[in-house]
């Protein structure tokens, strides 16, 4: 590992007290990288803006929760960068080193000593007036809810062939990375990470038969808003608002043909970080 980009969470690590102590861990070994927007902090690395923070990494080094890996998960699956997480959060699935584990972990890093777990991604793409307008990158999930106080219907198919549609606050697609966040909230199924498939889960559902359903990934999702009712909604990817879906629009999800690359570096399984993380 030569060049190391480190990506610090604020809201967590106040005075960026803990990213110091990482940086004092690798710099003897390691270029650092960090975005400009930390340049105030007076520390001994390289500053870039977000376009070039990414370029030539071997690693990013994520300081925060699971919504901090979110924030660095497509430039790292577009260029096939290793993420480790350093676990600044409450739950932190993906973000499985403590801080009292740092030390070890970074020695472990350095030498190779580690394990990669690929993640599928989702490719979120808006269709308006016939032709795609535009195209988001997600690791955890869509989702389509609506914008004002009554609920709306949305309709799921796949292949031409109609899956079902839900009378409901609104519908999260996710990934298996995504089934131990939004959409178990939302009463959805837990899956393990390494899966390749979708979990369609409804939010707030007004129906007696509304269920989450596990989809095939390897075709296209197309979601729409029954046109009858009027109504927009709104659409959401990993956690941020993109747009707002018109009833002309769709909404077409399907397999990225990018992978996020989470470090591994203890022998505990998801089913056991699950059962600690939740119990």
């Amino acid at each position: 590992m030569k060049n190391i980009v480190i990506v610090p969470n604020e809201s967590k690590d106040i005075g960026l007290a803990v990213t110091k102590k990482l940086i004092a861990l690798l710099i003897d070994r390691a270029n650092i990288h960090m975005s400009k927007e930390f340049s105030g902090y007076g520390m001994n690395v390289s500053y870039h803006s977000e376009a070039e923070l990414y370029d030539n990494a071997d690693c990013v080094i994520v300081l925060g929760g699971d919504g901090t890996i979110l924030h660095s998960a497509e430039p790292c699956g577009r260029k096939n960068i290793p993420i480790m997480g350093i676990n600044l959060g409450r739950v932190g699935f993906m973000t499985e080193v403590n801080v009292s584990e740092m030390e070890q972990a970074c020695s472990a890093l350095l030498d190779n000593d580690y394990k990669i777990e690929k993640r599928m991604m989702m490719r979120v793409e808006v269709i308006r007036d016939g032709g795609k307008c535009n195209e988001y990158i997600a690791l955890n999930d869509a989702v389509i809810s609506k914008s004002e106080s009554p609920m709306i219907l949305i309709e799921v198919h796949s292949d031409d062939e109609k899956i079902n549609e839900y009378s409901a606050d609104g519908l999260i697609i996710s990934t298996p990375t995504g089934s131990t966040g939004y959409s178990l909230s939302a009463g959805g199924p837990v899956a393990d990470p390494t899966m390749e498939l979708f979990i369609a889960s409804p939010i707030c559902a007004h129906m007696l038969h509304a269920r989450p359903a596990l989809i095939p990934c390897d075709k296209p999702i197309e979601l729409g808003i029954d046109r009858e009712l009027g109504r927009e909604a709104v659409l959401t990817v990993d956690g941020n608002v993109k747009e707002i879906i018109g009833i002309n629009d769709k909404v077409v999800i399907s397999k990225s043909e990018f992978y996020v690359s989470i470090i591994k570096l203890g022998s505990q399984s998801f089913y056991e970080v699950l059962i600690d993380k939740l119990k």
